[in-house]
């Protein structure tokens, strides 16, 4: 049997813009993305704490180091700048796999920086 767990996510992560007239996607920067594993075009999903609007989409790698988070195309309508959300990526695994897997949660700072002094979640590897 193959069970879906939480891969990774990134929590917790400010919206710094929101493109209506792109095509489709989620812009994170590409510093998150490795934390994460998440590859481009990869099937996300998006979590806003703000509305509670939960949607799919893919990632688009954005600039190194800058912080970008940006809903793009139908998904701009979803969130706007400065709503808080969480991105997320699931994965299928055997029943060996899950019984030893710890998913991955990047922490990030008010800058959508990786922070490393956020408290450690129990169960997971938090980077």
């Amino acid at each position: 049997m193959q069970r879906t767990l939480l891969k990774s996510k990134i929590h917790r992560v400010r919206v710094t813009d929101a493109n209506l007239n792109y095509e489709g996607s989620l812009t994170i920067d590409s510093d998150l993305m490795e934390a994460a594993d998440i590859l481009p075009y990869e099937q996300i999903k998006i979590y806003n704490i703000y509305n509670g609007a939960r949607f799919d989409t893919y990632a688009i790698a954005g600039p190194a180091g800058k912080g970008d988070i940006c809903l793009n195309g139908a998904a701009a309508r979803m969130g706007a700048q400065s709503d808080l959300i969480i991105i997320a990526t699931y994965a299928n695994y055997s029943e060996a796999e899950a019984a030893a897997h710890k998913p991955i949660v990047v922490l990030v700072d008010s800058q959508n920086r990786k922070c490393a002094d956020k408290a450690i979640i129990d169960l997971a590897v938090v980077k």
